[in-house]
């Protein structure tokens, strides 16, 4: 019998709005059981501070360029991050802590993922054996860094018998789906970026009100799709779209194409402008692999408007619903991830294949620190 380890998975995504923990126990192949998840949220200092250097950050060079506010934002989220460890490790437990972080900047050619978040200062305020850097190996081995949960994607399946072949598709910040056809071998798993998820709806209802996000699509729902602003953007995004990348940042799309728009429709152009991009991909590769269902995870399977927006463009009938479903909360599958991954790092198992990232081998992934 393998050994099982219990982890914590620590997920801050694009939105920056705050940390997703969940505690699994594995052994880090064919089995995990959920034992907790909780959302912890940024103070408001703290999220106004990521999204202000965010939109700084559009290439390598600036991130010397902002080291400075880079190391003081760092800072406050890994004391953040710490607390978080502390109010869940209420027995003391020795946990392995899986510690993305913020990302920051994210550019594979370039062979930089910048996440935010001091692994060294987390392990001297924990003492809690520490897995980070989770797309640093990656990249180095010639992958794109992302998508990362893939593996762990097809561990529900196999748990939850899903039917297969089935497509999970991820609706964060960024787009990203997993074609599984087999669930157990790593050969028997695809996945790929396919484009803006959240980020532009987000990026567009922080500039123009006081929200956060696009609650269950209720801005987009009261707003009027601008078509002649909607076929510009499909336009230039299809004349700057790179065929040949897997992964995307957030600073590889922008909403300057729906400048002067009302709230409400600006909210509604932006987000049938996403879902044109992610249903026009999905239609290709569902037509591919003979692809009859599709299960949603992430925020973004709570915007209903964009989810009906996805289903016009399938070209054929398709079963899509919310991985809920299936027991499974599609708000904590990426923490549930990191958990999984840092399992698997800390027994020097690999976390990412050809397949999934394009790296050249399969890729053991995560620094750790323990003593």
């Amino acid at each position: 019998m393998q050994k099982k380890y219990v982890s914590v998975g620590l997920m801050s995504g694009t939105s920056g709005d705050g940390v997703d923990a969940s505690i699994i126990s594995s052994n880090g192949l064919d089995q995990f059981e959920v034992i907790q998840d909780k959302y912890f949220e940024y103070d408001s200092s703290i999220y106004k501070e990521i999204h202000q250097i965010k939109n700084k950050i559009f290439n390598l060079n600036d991130l010397d360029k902002f080291s400075k506010e880079l190391g003081a934002l760092e800072r406050k989220i890994t004391l953040f991050h710490a607390k978080i460890i502390k109010e869940l490790d209420k027995k003391n437990e020795n946990l392995i802590i899986g510690f993305h972080g913020q990302t920051i900047y994210h550019n594979s050619q370039e062979k930089v993922s910048r996440q935010l978040g001091d692994a060294n200062l987390l392990f001297q305020l924990t003492k809690k054996i520490i897995i980070f850097n989770f797309r640093k190996n990656d990249i180095l081995n010639g992958g794109e860094g992302a998508p990362l949960a893939p593996i762990f994607h097809q561990l529900i399946a196999h748990q939850k018998k899903i039917k297969l072949p089935v497509c999970i598709l991820n609706i964060g910040g960024i787009s990203n789906i997993t074609l599984i056809k087999d669930s157990t071998k790593s050969s028997g798993i695809f996945s790929k970026d396919i484009g803006p998820g959240n980020c532009l709806i987000d990026s567009w209802v922080r500039q123009n009100s006081n929200k956060k996000f696009d609650n269950d699509g209720k801005l987009a729902q009261l707003g009027n799709k601008n078509q002649i602003i909607f076929e510009q953007a499909q336009e230039l995004y299809a004349n700057r779209k790179n065929k040949n990348k897997v992964s995307f940042d957030t600073n590889d799309f922008d909403i300057s194409f729906s400048r002067g728009l009302s709230l409400e429709d600006g909210a509604s152009t932006i987000t049938a402008f996403t879902a044109s991009i992610i249903g026009e991909t999905l239609s290709i590769i569902i037509k591919k692999n003979d692809i009859n269902d599709i299960l949603i995870c992430g925020g973004g399977r709570k915007n209903k408007v964009l989810v009906q927006e996805i289903s016009k463009y399938l070209t054929k009938k398709i079963n899509i619903q919310s991985i809920d479903k299936y027991g499974v909360d599609g708000d904590f599958i990426e923490s549930q991830a990191f958990a999984f991954l840092a399992i698997r790092s800390y027994k020097k198992l690999p976390i990412s294949f050809p397949n999934t990232t394009n790296c050249k081998q399969a890729t053991v992934g995560g620094d750790i620190i323990e003593n």
